[in-house]
């Protein structure tokens, strides 16, 4: 009990490894001590060495926290990024079913449920991991992606925020710094972004200085869409949506 009581005053969750640096005590008792705790409901396993205090009066099974702060955990590093992020910031109305987290590090399973909420981990290069800010969530400061890095991984990779519509919403909202996007978007050094983001900036007519591509291959503007469209020759890019999809942003 008095293991837990000094953990609670830190944080909600823990690993094995806070407790091996702050406190003096064998891991192999470690390991026995946990375990009690868990059969005993006062902690709940999120992953091998990795934890969650639960509350008194509150029930084993039946008690979580928000998702990010458990998807913190999962990877380091990790930044809450894409469809998460483009919800947190009100860009989308649609909720993700899926926590989406950024890393460098591999990790052996990319899909891991938790507490009934599915998390994926998405391995960045390490010149792609850039761009994000610490949000308060509950108690807890967690590492998103900021506005500008949100909407370009978007366009980086649109499967993971439900398509291109989603950032199109947000590119619509012009809630960001337009030089940063643009910074941003040279950045991330893939040329599908600033074609994608060039195309929008005109349909949508969103005054971004964007250049016209010197490409000479085509690229779907949505890789989740049927492969099929009209094309547009000042972006090069295959336009694959649904009649109207994105008439209706305007």
């Amino acid at each position: 009990m008095d293991l837990l009581e000094s953990l609670a005053k830190n944080a909600n969750t823990f690993t094995v490894e806070d407790i091996i640096n702050t406190m003096d005590i064998q891991r192999e008792v470690l390991w026995v001590v946990l375990s009690r705790l868990e059969k005993k409901g006062w902690i709940e396993r999120i992953e091998k060495g990795k934890y969650l205090i639960i509350p008194l009066g509150a029930e084993k099974g039946k008690y979580t926290i928000h998702e990010y702060i458990i998807g913190s955990l999962l990877i380091n590093p990790y930044c809450i990024a894409y469809w998460s992020a483009l919800n947190h910031y009100g860009y989308t109305e649609q909720i993700p079913q899926t926590v989406f987290i950024q890393s460098t590090s591999r990790k052996k399973r990319q899909d891991i449920e938790i507490f009934g909420i599915r998390y994926r981990i998405v391995r960045l290069k390490n010149e792609k991991f850039f761009g994000m800010r610490k949000e308060w969530i509950e108690d807890t400061q967690v590492n998103i992606t900021d506005k500008e890095k949100t909407l370009v991984d978007c366009l980086d990779k649109p499967q993971f925020c439900g398509g291109i519509i989603e950032v199109a919403k947000g590119l619509k909202n012009k809630d960001y710094d337009k030089n940063k996007l643009i910074r941003y978007a040279k950045r991330i050094g893939n040329s599908a972004v600033m074609r994608r983001l060039g195309y929008l900036n005109e349909f949508l007519s969103l005054g971004l200085r964007v250049l016209k591509s010197d490409a000479h291959n085509y690229l779907f503007l949505d890789p989740t869409m049927p492969q099929k469209g009209t094309r547009s020759s000042d972006w090069k890019l295959i336009v694959n949506l649904r009649d109207n999809d994105l008439e209706k942003l305007k």
